[in-house]
């Protein structure tokens, strides 16, 4: 097998790979989600996160008071990096599921494309 040959199957395996991975994952979602928008969904978990939002906030206020300078600029990109760790660790606290079921889904799928392949490289023989 030429290089361009074994160049062009693996780009072609590769692909299968990531479109039974996207396949998957919209299973999986589907699956999470039973028919229900997607939005009103990510809303309450948005909603939900606000208080991990505002934890977040008030301790990166803390760290920015706790080192003796009371600049007003400094406390406020302080509490804005508080708030937006805190709203992204809440955001992904609440969709935990919502996530597993996607990968889930998506690694049910690679792992079938995974298994075709490797039955296409090494073929079985039965008689």
């Amino acid at each position: 097998m030429s290089f361009t040959q074994w160049k062009k199957s693996n780009a072609n395996y590769g692909r299968k790979l990531l479109h039974s991975g996207l396949e998957g994952a919209h299973s999986g979602r589907d699956a999470f989600l039973s028919g229900r928008p997607m939005s009103p969904y990510f809303n309450e978990t948005a909603r939900h996160a606000a208080a991990a939002a505002a934890i977040g906030v008030g301790i990166g206020l803390l760290g920015a008071f706790s080192a003796n300078r009371h600049r007003s600029a400094r406390a406020l990109a302080y509490g804005v990096l508080g708030g937006a760790i805190g709203f992204g660790a809440g955001v992904a606290w609440e969709s935990r599921d919502f996530g597993a079921s996607v990968l889930s889904g998506a690694l049910r799928n690679m792992s079938r494309t995974r298994d075709e392949h490797w039955l296409e490289k090494h073929p079985i023989d039965y008689a």
